[in-house]
């Protein structure tokens, strides 16, 4: 008969619990995350995903380019527009890789803070046994106060210390962590501030003629071109704006030296007031920055048509890029010879004139490129089409060119060419003139609103300050003992505590080729001389036998 032990289990034999799958594999995947490893990796996809934003055109920025790339690529681009690329920023996989990186960097400093927290409050590590098998080492007399002494010309080189008896201990180089998580929270702060810019950040770009019939108020359908963050509504700050001036100055050789804008804003709420601004120097308004990008000539054409009725029009002609400031546009007239018994306007009678703007027009042709940017010898050479300019259709197209479609099939004709000076006329075929009447200034401004702007500022500056303590800052610890003075030693009765001699060791947590140097300079304050004959290993014992 088999006997039944009944005893209770103890503890090292009762059975193991196993862990939870689920809570395990959570736990792996979280240390796996939060590693810097992880932030690393997914830092280096943030940079791959944001290659699409940069290459390909978007359609929040300019959707007209996505529609130029449809055209272009039939194939390519309906597979491209699938996965995302032509809204990269707001894609699925960046905003994805986005929030990961955003996770495994709070992740990764919050235990490293609550670390390094704990260590600044710690006192250094107590001296250890064997000195001689640190690094640096030496023995040195013993300074007047003794540990004491040592203490003092430690704190006074920005050391922490302790003091245990006989023994100080030091410790320096607190600011490399410290550097380390202010630069892994500045990109962090980085991450908020684009975060905050992309959600309720906008921007708009406007060409601003000269003259009071130009104001330019802020509202969506005023820009040419602008972007609107997810978050951001129709209420935008409200305020319009007239350039009543524009200075430019420029060297003989054509170089730019300044330019400044002078408008009259009327904010909200406000009474109508007069301001300035140039390049380096934006407009700051409430709830929106204006800035200077460019600037240039609009000739005001006068079009007086067959029925004797006339229209002025300053056309801005937009700078072809060369230092001259040479201007090319087009200036339209889609409601010219209306009939005025029957107010039928009849769309093959439509009148546009385009061409280039000389400032400063060679003596001799081909007038092709002005000489100067200011107005030393205005040109303005206009090529005149008659016709339908197409602008019925209803299809988005540019203000400042012709519609070449409309030319190749014929619905739009050239009827003739002239170079005009300011005050000259032109009569084209069917008795209709045309004056160059003079120029206004206009520029192109670019208003902006970024609530991300000023902790982009904050945590750049971060970024740079704890990278440099992070590269530059050494972490290093000093050990000093004082050991017991010899019989007959005339140090044996000083202050000194009856020691002679002191024991220095030190040691770099890190690869630090100065330390050498530091540690000899440290040596020579405690001991009063260099030390150099005190770094044999064995001074130590030999002390210690001459003790005993």
């Amino acid at each position: 008969m088999t006997a039944v032990d009944d005893r209770p289990a103890t503890p090292a034999e009762a059975p193991r619990r196993r862990p939870n799958p689920l809570l395990a594999l959570l736990r792996n995947s979280w240390r796996q995350l939060t590693s810097m490893r992880t932030a690393l990796v997914l830092l280096f996809l943030l940079a791959i995903a944001a290659i699409p934003g940069s290459v390909l055109p978007q359609r929040g920025v300019n959707p007209e380019d996505v529609r130029d790339f449809y055209t272009a690529n039939p194939d390519l681009a309906p597979l491209l527009d699938r996965v995302g690329a032509f809204e990269a920023f707001s894609s699925v996989w960046f905003s994805a890789i986005y929030l990961l990186l955003f996770t495994s960097l709070i992740g990764c400093i919050t235990p490293r803070l609550r670390d390094h927290v704990r260590a600044l409050r710690a006192r250094p590590p107590a001296v250890p046994k064997r000195l001689e098998r640190l690094p640096q080492h030496a023995v040195v007399p013993a300074p007047a106060g003794g540990a004491a002494a040592v203490a003092e010309t430690l704190r006074r080189r920005r050391w922490r210390v302790a003091v245990r008896g006989d023994e100080v201990s030091a410790e320096k180089g607190y600011l490399k962590e410290t550097g380390n998580l202010i630069f892994h929270s500045s990109m962090v702060l980085v991450l908020v501030g684009v975060a905050l810019g992309s959600w309720y950040g906008w921007h708009g770009n406007r060409l601003l003629v000269a003259g009071a019939d130009q104001v330019f108020c802020n509202t969506r359908q005023q820009y040419a071109e602008a972007k609107f963050g997810p978050r951001v509504g129709d209420d935008l700050p409200r305020f319009c704006m007239q350039l009543d001036e524009f200075d430019a100055q420029f060297l003989p050789n054509g170089q730019a030296s300044s330019f400044n804008a002078k408008v009259t804003v009327d904010e909200d709420g406000g009474a109508p007031r007069q301001a300035e601004f140039s390049v380096n120097s934006p407009l700051r308004l409430d709830g929106a920055n204006v800035y200077l990008l460019g600037h240039g000539y609009a000739p005001v054409i006068r079009y007086t048509d067959r029925f004797g009725r006339t229209q002025t029009s300053a056309v801005p002609f937009l700078t072809t890029g060369d230092i001259g400031l040479t201007g090319e546009g087009l200036a339209a007239f889609p409601d010219a010879n209306v009939d005025p018994e029957t107010g039928e306007r009849n769309p093959d009678l439509q009148v546009a004139f385009s061409g280039l703007y000389l400032p400063t027009a060679p003596q001799q042709p081909p007038f092709v490129r002005s000489e100067h940017p200011t107005e030393q010898n205005p040109l303005l050479d206009l090529v005149a089409y008659r016709g339908n300019l197409g602008l019925d259709a209803g299809i988005p197209g540019s203000v400042y060119q012709l519609d070449q479609r409309q030319v190749r099939n014929g619905r739009l004709t050239e009827i003739g060419a002239k170079q005009l000076r300011i005050g000259e006329s032109w009569t084209l075929d069917d008795g209709t003139t045309v004056e160059f009447v003079g120029t206004q200034r206009y520029i192109v401004l670019s208003v902006r609103h970024d609530p991300g702007m000023m902790l982009l500022l904050v945590s750049s500056i971060g970024l740079v300050l704890g990278l440099m303590g992070s590269l530059f800052v050494r972490r290093r610890r000093v050990f000093v003992r004082l050991l017991p003075a010899a019989p007959g030693d005339p140090g044996g009765g000083s202050p000194t505590g009856g020691s002679s001699l002191v024991e220095v060791a030190g040691l770099p947590r890190t690869e630090h080729p100065g330390f050498a140097a530091e540690f000899a300079q440290l040596v020579t304050a405690i001991g009063g001389r260099s030390g150099d004959a005190g770094t044999d290993p064995g001074a130590p014992a030999r002390a210690r036998e001459g003790a005993e």
